[in-house]
């Protein structure tokens, strides 16, 4: 049987995707160690699962996935998911959230990105600092587009509630 990817060597990938698929791990487990160890399952997955994917394009995608499922499956007993409504709400990039985290420090950013719940940290990460599409971040976290967009703009709300906070104080 042939190597489907030809086109891309395993050196490639890691070079490409660690950095992003890092940042995705430690938004989830919020420890460097934990971050580096998902990361690296995720690479190890790849060894063993990576030639079933036949279309390369999608390789983005089954990689940041494979890097969720496994932070579910190692966190599966302490895994509390919030019930949210499937309801659609406005989807658009909300240019004050966009100028607040502008103006503050990186770090700062981050901190108020972590203190969320992760059913909304999740694709605000994915969404803002991976720079995924609704349909790519419903695939990764296995969930339907409108579930996307609702926890994006209910995410979004209580980030610019904690950013705004951090900038009066």
């Amino acid at each position: 049987m042939s190597d489907p990817l030809p086109d891309i060597s395993f050196e490639t990938l890691v070079a490409t995707y660690y950095q992003p698929l890092y940042r995705f791990a430690y938004s989830l487990s919020k420890t460097p160690d934990d971050a580096g160890d998902l990361t690296q399952q995720t690479f190890l997955i790849w060894g063993e699962k990576g030639h079933t994917l036949r279309d390369s394009s999608k390789v983005k995608s089954w990689l940041f996935t494979s890097l969720y499922r496994e932070f579910l499956r190692q966190n599966r007993r302490n895994q509390k998911v919030t019930p949210v409504d499937q309801e659609i709400l406005e989807s658009r990039h909300d240019p004050s959230l966009v100028n607040n985290i502008r103006r503050m420090e990186g770090k700062e950013a981050m901190e108020a990105l972590h203190d969320l719940d992760d059913v909304y940290r999740e694709p605000l990460t994915l969404f803002y600092l991976e720079n995924m599409a609704y349909k790519e971040i419903a695939e990764v976290l296995d969930i339907p587009i409108g579930t996307v967009m609702s926890r994006l703009a209910r995410g979004k709300a209580q980030l610019k509630l904690k950013l705004t906070e951090k900038i009066r104080k």
